[in-house]
C-alpha cells in the first residue's frame, strides 16, 4: 500500500521544537488549568453576589452566564490579531483579567451601595470578564503549538482537558475553600493574584528566550503593579466593606458577616430615649426589630402550642426568638430546631444583643439544634412532633420557594403527629396578598385543614400566618391560646378572634398552589414586593 500525504509523519509533529522540554509544556498546561479555575471563580462570585444583594438567584445566574458566554465569543474573535505576538498579548491579557476579576466583587458592591445601578454594572462587569476569558484560549493554543506542534485535534483535546479540569477545581474551591476562608470580597482578590502569577510569570518564564528583555521587564513590572493593587485592596478590604455596607442601613451596624448561605447584618439604633432598636437583616431583608418582634413571635408560636406540645419542631428561626416563646411552656419536653446556617445559630447563641433577646434559649437542655436543609431533613425525619413552627424567610428565591411547596408540606406530615398542629409564617396579606393566599392554598392541597390569621407588626406592617392540622376531613383548627398560657405582652383571646377577620380587599383570592415544578409563590412574591 502506497504512502499518502496524510500517512506521512511530519518530523516537526513527532519531535518537539528545539529548546522546549516536556516540563515547559506541563507548565503551560498548568497555566491553562489555573486560568480556567480563576475564570470560573469570577463567574461564581458574580452570581453569588447578585443573589445576596438582589435575590432572584435564577435571574442573576442566567444574566451573568449568558452575558459572559456571549462576551467569551467576542473575546475569541478579538484575539485573532494578537496571535502574532502571543506571549506579550497573553501576559497583558492575564494582567488585565487579574485586575478586573479580582476587583469585580468590590466594584459591584460599591456600585450597589452608593450608585444603586447594580444591574447595568453587573452586565458590564460580566461582559468585561467574559471578554478577557474568551481571548485566553486562542492565545494559549498558539503558545502550546510553539512548544510542541501537533495536529489540531490533539492540541484542542489537551487544551480543553486542562481547561475543564481547572473549571471543576475552581467550582469546588469557591464554596468549600474561598468563601469560608476569605469571604467574597477577599476571595476574589486572592484569585486575581493567583491569576496574575499563573498568567504572567509562568508564561514569561517559559518563553523568556523569545521575549526581548525590555518587554519582559515591562510585563513583569505590570504584573507586580497588579499584585500591589490587589494586595493593597486586600489590606483595606474590611474598611471598604464596612463603609460601603453602612450606606445600605439606616442604623449603625454592630455585626456583619457573609456565610456560604447568606449575608447577615445586625444593626442597633443609638436612641437617647427608650430602648435601642436592634434589627437583624438577612440578604438585606429585615427579619425582626427588637422594638416589636414579640408581636410577631407571639402570634407565630402560641396558637400552634394550644394543644399537645411535649415535642416541638422549629424549622428556620435560627435567631432563637421563636424558640424563646416555645420554651416558656414548662411542659415542653423536647425542642428540635432545624436551620441551614450554623453561623446564624452560633451568632444567636454567642452575640450579646441577640442572646439577650432570645433569653439564651440555645442554652436550654431541652433544645437540640440541627444544621441542615429542612426539605432534605424532612425526607429522613424519623420522629413525629406534637407541634411544628415554620419560620422561614419569604419565598423570594427558588431555594426558599421549595420550602413553600405542596411537596414540602407532604414531607412535613412525616414529622407531625396526626392530631398535631403546624403554623407557617406566610408573608403580608396586605402587601403581598397573592403570595399569602397561595401559601394557604398550597397547604390545603397538601392535605391540611387551615385557619388563616393576621396581625399588625409596626416594623413589618400587616403580617399573616396559617395554622393547619393534617387531614382533609373535620373542622379547621381553632385559633386559641392554651388554657394556662404564659404571660404575653401582645396576644390574648380577643386579639386572636379579631386576627381571623380579613378586610374585604384582602380576603381569599383565586391563586395557584405552589409546587416544585410550578413555584407559583415565587412568581407572586417577586411581582408583589418589587414596588416596596
Amino acid at each position: 500500500m502506497s504512502t499518502t500525504a496524510v500517512d506521512r509523519v511530519d518530523p516537526a509533529v513527532a519531535h518537539p521544537p528545539a529548546g522546549y522540554s516536556r516540563a515547559a509544556r506541563f507548565l503551560l498546561l498548568l497555566a491553562v488549568f489555573v486560568c480556567a479555575a480563576c475564570g470560573l471563580v469570577y463567574e461564581l462570585a458574580l452570581t453569588a453576589l447578585g443573589s445576596y444583594l438582589i435575590g432572584n438567584s435564577v435571574t442573576q445566574t442566567s444574566v451573568v452566564i449568558s452575558v459572559m458566554v456571549f462576551a467569551m465569543g467576542i473575546g475569541s474573535l478579538a484575539a485573532k490579531p494578537m496571535q502574532r505576538r502571543a506571549v506579550g498579548a497573553f501576559a497583558l491579557l492575564e494582567g488585565a483579567l487579574a485586575l478586573v476579576g479580582g476587583l469585580s466583587v468590590l466594584l459591584l458592591y460599591v456600585t450597589f451601595a452608593w450608585l444603586r445601578i447594580y444591574m447595568p454594572a453587573m452586565v458590564a462587569m460580566s461582559f468585561a470578564v467574559g471578554l478577557l476569558i474568551g481571548a485566553e484560549i486562542p492565545l494559549l493554543m498558539t503558545l502550546l503549538q510553539r512548544i510542541r506542534r501537533q495536529e489540531a485535534g490533539s492540541a484542542v483535546a489537551d487544551m480543553f482537558a486542562a481547561d475543564y479540569v481547572g473549571a471543576l477545581v475552581g467550582g469546588l474551591c469557591f464554596p468549600l475553600l474561598l468563601l469560608p476562608t476569605f469571604g467574597q470580597l477577599r476571595g476574589a482578590l486572592v484569585v486575581g493574584a493567583v491569576n496574575a502569577v499563573a498568567g504572567v510569570v509562568v508564561v514569561l518564564w517559559i518563553f523568556r528566550r523569545e521575549t526581548r528583555r525590555a518587554v519582559r521587564l515591562a510585563l513583569l513590572a505590570g504584573a507586580a503593579a497588579v499584585l500591589a493593587v490587589l494586595g493593597t485592596v486586600y489590606v483595606l478590604a474590611d474598611d471598604i466593606e464596612v463603609t460601603a455596607r453602612q450606606q445600605l442601613y439606616r442604623d449603625p451596624i454592630i455585626h456583619a458577616e457573609t456565610t456560604p448561605y447568606q449575608d447577615i447584618v445586625v444593626t442597633r439604633s443609638t436612641a437617647f430615649t427608650g430602648s435601642a432598636d436592634t434589627r437583624l437583616f438577612l440578604n438585606g431583608d429585615l427579619q425582626f426589630s427588637s422594638v416589636d418582634e414579640y408581636r410577631y413571635h407571639e402570634a407565630l408560636v402560641h396558637p400552634a402550642l394550644a394543644g399537645k406540645r411535649s415535642s416541638v419542631l422549629i424549622l428556620g428561626g435560627g435567631d432563637g426568638l421563636a424558640l424563646r416563646e416555645v420554651l416558656r411552656y414548662d411542659d415542653v419536653e423536647k425542642v428540635t430546631l432545624v436551620d441551614l446556617d450554623p453561623a446564624m445559630t452560633r451568632l444567636a447563641r454567642t452575640f450579646g444583643p441577640l442572646a439577650e433577646l432570645n433569653g439564651d434559649a440555645f442554652g436550654d437542655p431541652r433544645v437540640d439544634v440541627v444544621h441542615a436543609d429542612a426539605f432534605n431533613w424532612l425526607r429522613d425525619a424519623g420522629r413525629r412532633h406534637d407541634a411544628v413552627v415554620i419560620d422561614f424567610p419569604d419565598p423570594d428565591t427558588a431555594a426558599l420557594a421549595k420550602l413553600y411547596s405542596v411537596e414540602f408540606y407532604h414531607l412535613l406530615r412525616h414529622a407531625l403527629n396526626p392530631e398535631g398542629q403546624v403554623v407557617v409564617q406566610a408573608g403580608s396579606p396586605f402587601f403581598a396578598p397573592k403570595s399569602y393566599w397561595s401559601i394557604a392554598t398550597t397547604i390545603e392541597q397538601a392535605g391540611y385543614r387551615t385557619t388563616e390569621y393576621q396581625v399588625d407588626v409596626p416594623s413589618f406592617g400587616n403580617w399573616g400566618f396559617v395554622l393547619a392540622t393534617p387531614g382533609a376531613d373535620g373542622p379547621a383548627p381553632a385559633l386559641r391560646l392554651a388554657e394556662a398560657p404564659p404571660r404575653l405582652r401582645f396576644l390574648d383571646d380577643a386579639v386572636l378572634e379579631a386576627a381571623s377577620v380579613f378586610p374585604v380587599d384582602r380576603r381569599p383570592q383565586d391563586v395557584r398552589a405552589s409546587t416544585l415544578m410550578d413555584p407559583a409563590v415565587l412568581e407572586y412574591t417577586r411581582h408583589e414586593w418589587q414596588n416596596y
